[in-house]
């Protein structure tokens, strides 16, 4: 991609609307524009970080054994009666009459949905156990929707469901999920931690959100900072092992981490006061079980090996697709902009063309543009007839991880100048050296990618 040919309409101002740092550089840097209140158009380069985001997340789910399918944003309101929600949600429902006078919502979540896909063609012990999940946009009338795509009413969202025949399977899926959520975020560059959490409108009694911690976070949390130590990395997990999920369970909330909800001051305070912390959180998802909630009263029941019918048990299970890019930034800026962890940045690296005009410089650059296309790297080349100081500002405020600098002087002595956007380091190297070493840089995000083959 050619900057000169890219829609990519960065501000040198900080819109007056944006009071967190993430609204602030997504708007700066022509991620988003607000359509109207709580609501964002996704513009190439943020929405170019959207879809990274959104494949981690269907990769981990696959890798999990869910299965992607994808409902409507509209649902009809006799399905949230059936289940008793339709009245009790609340104002953030956005409630819709059709033309024929039938009562619609536009989806805050899709429980009463897919239990009614599941009760429609399920009905056998023996096709149990079974998790669908799907991507798809939400929509909370939030009273006050602030902070860009972090309190916004539109948003998307993953959100799976688990149907199980018992409680201790459904309790062996919500471990499953907080495992292939540890795993998504930890791609990511993230460190999302579990937290004891309230169930609110969605109901039950086990649920745990994850929550990054930031200055920005709307959550007040507590928690022992031997939490922060701990890293999932690259161990490999047998999804169908119910001692391996429960013991990673155990391993990531054994320790005290919770949100202002469910704080507990007497259990906070056994805690070594030099552990105890107190900070705040963005939550980036959820998990919940909470039995037959649903299923109970829409009917949603299988026959059993014995011949009787019995309820499934379920369990939902988020994550703020949306909300994760505004999270990233927030975990990952400094003065001059947005830093990219690999794993999400909309291109690996950019290219800077010292003295565009210039035969030789010219030439250098597109040969590392095809090489590193060629290596499956598509860069983002500066092109433009600009001075470099606006080049390098615009870089930094992207926040592409890795700039290729390439200049006149550095081509005399045959090297370019390689550049970390997080560090700040630079070395300088001959141009096939460059591609090299960036592809070394992003072969283990590509091999996680390719591991899993995506039905979608």
């Amino acid at each position: 991609m050619r900057l000169s040919r890219y829609f990519l309409p960065v501000l040198k101002e900080t819109p007056a609307e944006a009071q967190i740092v993430s609204h602030r550089l997504m708007l700066r840097a022509g991620m988003i524009k607000q359509a109207s209140a709580g609501n964002y158009s996704w513009l190439p380069l943020g929405y170019r970080v959207l879809k990274k985001v959104e494949r981690i997340v269907h990769e981990e789910q696959v890798r999990a054994g869910h299965i992607p399918l994808l409902m409507p944003t509209l649902q009809s309101a006799d399905l949230w009666r059936e289940s008793g929600r339709y009245d009790a949600y609340g104002p953030e429902m956005l409630r819709i009459r059709d033309r024929h006078d039938r009562d619609m919502l536009y989806g805050p979540t899709n429980e009463e949905m897919i239990t009614d896909i599941f009760r429609s063609y399920v009905n056998s012990y023996r096709d149990l156990p079974l998790t669908l999940y799907h991507i798809q946009w939400k929509f909370r009338d939030e009273v006050l929707p602030r902070f860009g795509v972090m309190r916004g009413r539109e948003f998307l969202m993953k959100d799976g469901y688990n149907f199980d025949l018992s409680k201790e399977a459904a309790l062996h899926a919500y471990n499953r999920h907080l495992v292939s959520y540890l795993r998504t975020y930890e791609r990511m560059g993230l460190q999302a931690i579990p937290m004891r959490a309230d169930s609110g409108p969605i109901g039950g009694d086990d649920t745990h959100e994850f929550l990054v911690l930031a200055e920005t976070g709307e959550s007040e949390v507590f928690y022992d900072s031997e939490i922060t130590d701990l890293k999932f990395g690259d161990r490999e997990i047998d999804y169908g092992s119910v001692e391996q999920c429960q013991a990673v369970l155990e391993e990531f909330t054994s320790r005290y981490a919770r949100t202002d909800e469910t704080h507990d001051p007497a259990l906070f305070d056994q805690i070594p006061e030099a552990r105890r912390r107190v900070a705040r959180g963005i939550e980036v998802g959820q998990i919940f079980y909470f039995g037959t909630k649903y299923s109970e009263p829409m009917g949603a029941t299988v026959q059993t090996a014995e011949g009787g019918k019995v309820p499934v048990h379920m369990g939902s299970h988020g994550i703020g697709v949306s909300r994760l890019v505004g999270a990233l930034i927030e975990a990952n800026h400094d003065e001059n902009g947005i830093i990219w962890p690999e794993g999400v940045t909309p291109f690996p690296c950019g290219i800077v063309n010292l003295r565009q005009g210039d035969g030789e410089t010219d030439a250098a650059c597109e040969r590392l543009y095809a090489a590193l296309a060629k290596a499956g790297l598509e860069p983002l080349y500066d092109d433009r007839d600009e001075r470099a100081g606006a080049k390098f500002a615009t870089m930094d405020l992207i926040g592409l991880p890795w700039r290729l600098t390439v200049g006149p002087r550095g081509l005399k002595n045959g090297v370019v100048e390689l550049t970390s956007r997080r560090s700040g380091a630079s070395e300088e190297m001959a141009p096939e050296d460059a591609v090299a070493r960036l592809q070394e840089i992003y072969a283990p995000h590509r091999a996680l990618s390719a591991s899993v083959p995506l039905p979608v």
